[in-house]
């Protein structure tokens, strides 16, 4: 049995190891030689519909595939530990290789339909994954990610049908039709939803600190390059069709706040897994909302780096968690860096690559984001929304530091912290390299080349300005107490922790009202009339007939006796 199990490890680990390697070879190739391979396979042709499988091969998709399979490789290296005691660590690895596979279906695809198929198949199985450890935390926290999702699969089926008009689900075929017909509004429009439900926008952010109810593996996995990631990836590919239309100012607004969101709620959150969680939520405003303003290649060298030092920043937290007997607080934790020195050098530098600190991944897209945003020409709320965020990463970064690895231990009496796990370790410090040189990597050899960034001295500092004014604000948070005299002020610390209550409005807002009208329609219409009238109602007339013919077969001879008795009697009347 552990010689099986092995087996399933190291087979799935080399091969998707060796995909990646690929997939750099490849990406190299088309950016060296500009070259873009399109696939076309057709299955069925119905009512002059053509039904195809579309693979797009460009640099941005073979780059996003080397991430994908690269992150899942030492997430399943990592898993080899870190699952070491689970009993069916078989379906643990199938269905994390079925995750895979949808999101890679999904990253080579162009056309709505395959792209349907990668995107139900990954909110199926995060579903399966979220509630992996079955118990009832668990399966509200499945029951919210899988209805939030199914909104975005709703929204594609309906463009699906709508584009059944034009004869193909192609997008790239119709990019003409698509900016000038008035009519393909309303199939943006139901993209940008599927988008925004999928990675988690407002009003749809509840679902992602719920889904960290989820092994930490796989919360590394979907944190980083795969669930979250595809409705900004799904925008990527639609970018060009929606730029510059109020579909695009209206995203822009809800990433932005959802920016903004999140960075408050990480700094009034106590929950190890749920920081690094809004940390992603914040993330995936900025990348949804520099791709609102027009700058898709900005958007993908974000969305690329943040995967790297994202899935370093989880695994570290499940080793920190498990050597904490699965405790989650940061309270509770404090002088790590002492006890798990191996850990710390790996916490440090994801946190500091998430900061944008100097020549670590972050630094190259992030740094590269806010002067674009200085040298364009938008307006002062949107240049708040950037850098106000990115301000409050620096501030709840430094208080997840703080708490665990530099302030005074705050544990048992007994305690025992390893961090010489050479699964879990090895598989670190491989992102740890990648959290390091990827960004440098990317920028120099992959990234088209951008015009020269023009700015005075003032707006060159500006950016370090508000990463020291974070810095301050983080210390500022760490040293609060939590008893406050003033209601109205721990009402605001509330009101910012609890994610401006969408989870409360999500849950009994939504969720539970749906619910709640679906358990009345069963009780009325399933169980009610539609049993009455349906299913009962030919159930008893069935029963009433068989019953007649029954009770003459029965009593035939009888029965034939006194029908001649009775005609006989009617004869001799006439």
């Amino acid at each position: 049995m552990i010689m099986e199990k092995n087996m399933i490890f190291s087979i799935s680990l080399i091969f998707l190891f060796m995909f990646s390697f690929l997939g750099i070879l490849l990406d190299l190739m088309l950016v060296i030689n500009e070259m873009k391979i399109f696939i076309e396979l057709e299955l069925i042709s119905f009512n002059s519909c053509l039904y195809v499988l579309i693979f797009y091969f460009d640099w941005m998709s073979v780059y996003f595939f080397f991430v994908v399979t690269l992150i899942s490789s030492m997430v399943i290296y990592y898993s080899k530990s870190y699952m070491s005691g689970e009993i069916f660590i078989n379906r643990f690895i199938i269905l994390i290789l079925l995750f895979i596979l949808s999101m890679v279906l999904l990253i080579f695809s162009l056309n709505l339909i395959s792209i349907l198929l990668g995107w139900d198949g990954l909110g199926l199985v995060s579903y399966c994954l979220v509630i992996y450890y079955q118990n009832n935390k668990s399966f509200n926290s499945g029951m919210l990610t899988v209805l939030s999702n199914r909104i975005g699969d709703v929204m594609l089926l309906m463009a699906i049908s709508w584009m059944i008009n034009l004869g193909s689900w192609n997008f790239l075929f119709y990019s003409q039709i698509l900016s000038m017909e008035s009519f393909m509004f309303y199939i943006l429009v139901l993209v940008m939803v599927a988008a925004m439900t999928k990675s988690a926008q407002i009003p749809f952010s509840a679902w992602l600190p719920a889904a960290m109810a989820a092994p930490t593996p796989v919360s590394s996995l979907v944190h980083s390059s795969t669930l979250v990631t595809a409705g900004v990836y799904l925008i990527i590919r639609f970018e060009e069709f929606i730029s510059g239309s109020i579909i695009s100012d209206i995203l822009l607004l809800m990433a932005s706040l959802t920016m903004l969101m999140a960075g408050l709620s990480a700094n009034f959150e106590f929950d190890l897994k749920k920081i690094i969680a809004l940390s992603t939520l914040s993330q995936l405003g900025l990348m949804m909302s520099i791709l609102c303003l027009g700058y898709k290649n900005l958007a993908f060298f974000h969305l690329s780096t943040h995967a790297m030092f994202k899935a370093l920043l989880f695994m570290c937290a499940g080793l920190i968690i498990h050597n904490m007997k699965n405790n989650q607080d940061i309270r509770f934790m404090g002088s790590l860096s002492i006890f798990m020195p191996l850990v710390s050098i790996n916490f440090n530098v994801s946190n500091l690559a998430l900061c944008g600190f100097p020549f670590l991944a972050g630094f190259y897209s992030k740094d590269l984001i806010l002067e674009m945003v200085l040298f364009s020409n938008f307006n002062l709320v949107v240049f708040f929304f950037f850098f106000f965020s990115t301000g409050l990463t620096v501030s709840y970064t430094f208080r997840l530091l703080y708490f665990s690895l530099f302030k005074e231990i705050n544990y048992g009496k007994i305690f025992m912290l390893i961090d010489k796990d050479k699964e879990m370790i090895g598989s670190m410090f491989s992102l740890l390299i990648m959290s390091i040189i990827s960004g440098s990597v990317m920028n120099w050899l992959i990234l088209p080349c951008y015009d020269m960034i023009y700015l005075n001295k003032l707006m060159k500092f500006m950016v370090w300005f508000f990463l020291l004014m974070g810095l301050m604000m983080g210390i500022l948070i760490s040293k609060i107490n939590l008893i406050f005299k003033n209601v109205f002020i721990y009402g605001v610390y509330i009101y910012f922790g609890l994610m401006w209550f969408i989870p409360s409005m999500s849950v009994y807002g939504n969720n539970l009202l749906i619910l709640n009208l679906s358990l009345k329609l069963d009780k009325f219409l399933d169980m009610g009339w539609f049993e009455k009238l349906g299913g009962m109602n030919m159930y008893m007339s069935f029963m009433s007939y068989s019953k007649i013919g029954y009770y003459l077969y029965m009593n035939s001879i009888k029965l034939m006796i006194f029908f001649f008795f009775m005609i006989y009697m009617i004869l001799l009347m006439f």
